[in-house]
């Protein structure tokens, strides 16, 4: 397990990770954006040409009064209208596992942009089997914090079942994490050993 440090910059620990892997001055787009935080961090230290797609109207208006760039609309949808290698970058961080059609969606990025980034709860981390085993209930974690009754989660995604995923799909792992996290996500540490099992999330750079 390797400690990773970042500056005390108000963002979670897993978007500072990607933001890591950003070049400077890329044209970055952010599906799933949010409250803007990743974009608007992106936008002041890398300097780049960032657009964000957000579903729910109070987060666009959020977004757009700190300055960012963000259309309000269903991300399946609104990526159709992008041409071809439009950006350097497209984000999906914490959302695939929300998506009904995930391979469509993951052709859609690797179309329109010349790098993906996704990232996901872990479901494999050993906390959430234990509480299976012991209690019986579908897990609830700090990553995974809903009822089944009120998640918005579709379906359960681990690492292995993404690096399954890639082949099968095929697209390639150009470069990926595992990362455990603490304090509501915004410390955390690289995991190396055993990453399924230990990692609270998984992040991967892919490409065509």
């Amino acid at each position: 397990m390797s400690i990773v440090k970042f500056e005390n910059n108000g963002i979670r620990f897993d978007l500072q990770l990607i933001a890591s892997w950003i070049e400077p001055g890329s044209k970055v787009l952010d599906l799933g954006c949010g409250d803007g935080n990743l974009l608007n961090f992106l936008k002041k230290q890398k300097q780049v040409e960032g657009t964000g797609i957000e579903k729910e109207e109070e987060k666009v208006a959020g977004c757009i009064a700190k300055g960012l760039s963000v259309l309000q609309g269903d991300i399946n949808t609104e990526v159709l209208d992008f041409p071809d290698k439009a950006f350097d970058y497209v984000i999906l961080s914490q959302t695939l596992q929300q998506v009904f059609e995930p391979d469509q969606l993951i052709h859609s990025i690797l179309r329109i942009g010349h790098n993906g980034i996704v990232s996901f709860p872990n479901f494999s981390h050993w906390q959430v089997r234990l509480q299976l085993l012991t209690k019986g209930y579908a897990p609830v974690t700090p990553q995974l914090p809903y009822q089944w009754y009120d998640t918005p989660n579709i379906r359960v995604i681990t690492i292995k079942d993404f690096e399954r995923f890639s082949k099968q799909v095929g697209f390639k792992i150009i470069k990926s994490a595992a990362i455990n996290t603490q304090d509501e996500d915004k410390r955390g540490k690289l995991i190396t050993y055993l990453p399924n099992l230990r990692a609270t999330y998984g992040i991967f750079q892919i490409r065509q």
